[in-house]
């Protein structure tokens, strides 16, 4: 009840960040619960799980999904981490709702690991398996590096859920045409 009962409480206080960080981890995992129940009554195994099954990341609030996908994968169900990964890349879809870098969410990553320390886990297994694509791609690159990462190292570390949202989908969108034109030449460019 406390975590349901006020919905986008004020982050200012780490008392809020944390409410928040619940509140979507919550209604993210009772969604996918929901999900694979209903998958799981037609079908044996999760191979064909993105023919039947699309989720759709509006904007990043449910960008945590995507490592809830993959700790219930691996660790649940016991698929290697290559398909379960080919299985989320499949299934998400992420549309962006603002071009401006500050309103991207992020997560602390000290907040991250207090509250949700296997999804924290599964986040760096994410982003080091895509920098080391990044690295062979970019080789020596260390702003494109930086700019790519999951994880922000300047200030305070962080998660870039945006990041996270573009790596974990098979499609990336804006809200309108010239949005996703914007974000193809501005924002998310190096993607």
């Amino acid at each position: 009840e406390n975590i349901s009962k006020v919905l986008y409480p004020s982050d200012e206080a780490l008392e809020g960040k944390e409410l928040r960080l619940k509140q979507q981890y919550f209604f993210v995992a009772a969604t996918l619960r929901d999900i694979l129940r209903r998958y799981r009554k037609q079908n044996q195994g999760f191979e064909n799980f993105a023919d039947y099954v699309a989720i759709q990341l509006n904007d990043t609030h449910p960008t945590i999904a995507i490592p809830e996908l993959m700790r219930i994968l691996v660790d649940e169900v016991c698929i290697d981490w290559d398909d379960a990964w080919a299985i989320c890349e499949k299934t998400f879809a992420y549309t962006n709702h603002t071009v401006l870098p500050e309103a991207l969410e992020t997560w602390p990553v000290y907040l991250l690991g207090k509250v949700l320390p296997r999804h924290l886990e599964i986040i760096y297994e994410i982003n080091q398996r895509f920098l080391d694509r990044v690295r062979a791609v970019f080789h020596g690159d260390d702003q494109m590096f930086s700019r790519l990462s999951l994880i922000n190292e300047r200030g305070v570390r962080s998660v870039r859920m945006a990041n996270l949202a573009i790596v974990g989908s098979h499609s990336v969108n804006g809200v309108a045409a010239l949005h996703s034109q914007i974000l193809k030449n501005g924002l998310f460019k190096d993607f």
